[in-house]
């Protein structure tokens, strides 16, 4: 039983979870579980009481590594960072004093309106019910979301170990997401100041249409090059920079110099408001919302019935379209 439930809450909690759905595939290029990483950002509550609920959901020790950082250390799943997410309170490695102090007074200044970001390590998908767990002890801990301030363009990120390397594998995924698009953003309700914001702007149109023409067919390199042509940004919904910098690094940097690309071998999907205000709202949610995409990328037909018709109508005329179907293709896809 989860610490400091009794056994009628403890009822009430499993009631509560969301049914998270499996993926297609399971295991990584290892043949191990796959893992995931979550980021949450939020505001309304300090470092200090965010990373207390993180060791309470998770266990391990506190550690205040700087002033606007916290580590939650040797978890039963690894190393958690609680942190201001403003590059511009942090100081660099070789950082002198002077630059620490001022870094450290924006800091503070600016606690009440830079977002708080608990960025959790790679964790077995089991363990997203214990993410779960810890959203809703930081909406009963007065932690606020998306839709608490007109300002707050907070978002949750989940970054799913990648099944297969395989060319094909990782295209098919692309194409999935950009004929889901429309269907996510509607369901998400992305928020409108995060939809003004850059972060989580859509594929173009011409992009695509270029991955999805029944012709397209690259090897690797093609496809980093022709996803950077189009996408020369970490500003996508779905960022796909971290995976394509973990699988050919130096063509990556060669394109793009932005010390920001984290090499590693998951899809980084960005598009999730963190909805503390609704109680019905959970990781889980939005893990399934992602298993649709790779569910699609599994069934090349439906995938590819759904490219048809994304190909002979105007974008505004496929979003209407798939909206109107959105419970015929997606139950399908979730069954």
């Amino acid at each position: 039983m989860p610490r400091g439930l009794t056994c009628s809450g403890y009822n009430s909690y499993i009631e509560g979870m969301t049914t998270r759905r499996p993926p297609p595939k399971d295991t990584n290029l290892a043949g191990d579980p796959r893992r995931i990483g979550v980021e949450i950002e939020f505001g309304g509550i300090d470092l200090d009481k965010a990373a207390a609920l993180v060791r309470d959901v998770f266990g391990g020790e506190i550690a205040v590594p700087s002033p606007h950082v916290r580590a939650v250390k040797d978890t039963a799943i690894g190393d958690f960072e609680v942190e201001l997410d403003a590059q511009l309170v942090h100081p660099g490695d070789d950082a002198d004093e002077i630059e620490r102090q001022a870094k450290k007074l924006i800091g503070d200044l600016s606690a009440s309106f830079v977002p708080t970001e608990i960025v959790g390590p790679p964790a077995p998908l089991d363990a997203l019910d214990d993410f779960d767990r810890l959203i809703r002890a930081l909406r009963d801990a007065g932690a606020e979301g998306t839709q608490d301030g007109i300002s707050y363009a907070f978002g949750m990120q989940l970054n799913p170990e990648i099944p297969s390397s395989e060319t094909e594998d990782i295209l098919a995924v692309l194409q999935a997401y950009v004929l889901l698009s429309p269907l996510l953003r509607r369901r998400i309700r992305v928020d409108p100041v995060r939809r003004l914001l850059p972060y989580v702007d859509p594929f173009p149109v011409s992009y695509a249409r270029r991955i999805l023409d029944p012709d397209y067919a690259p090897d690797i390199a093609g496809l980093i090059d022709d996803y950077i042509k189009d996408n020369p940004t970490r500003n996508r919904e779905l960022d796909m920079l971290p995976l394509f910098a973990h699988l050919d690094e130096e063509r990556v940097r060669a394109k793009l110099d932005d010390p920001l690309i984290k090499a590693r071998p998951t899809y980084h999907y960005r598009l999730p408001n963190t909805s503390l205000a609704d109680p019905d709202w959970d990781v889980s949610v939005e893990w399934n919302r992602w298993v649709s995409v790779e569910r699609l990328a599994a069934n090349d037909a439906r995938r590819g019935s759904l490219a048809a018709a994304f190909l002979k109508r105007h974008p505004d005329d496929f979003i209407d379209w798939i909206s109107i179907r959105a419970a015929e293709w997606l139950d399908e896809i979730n069954e």
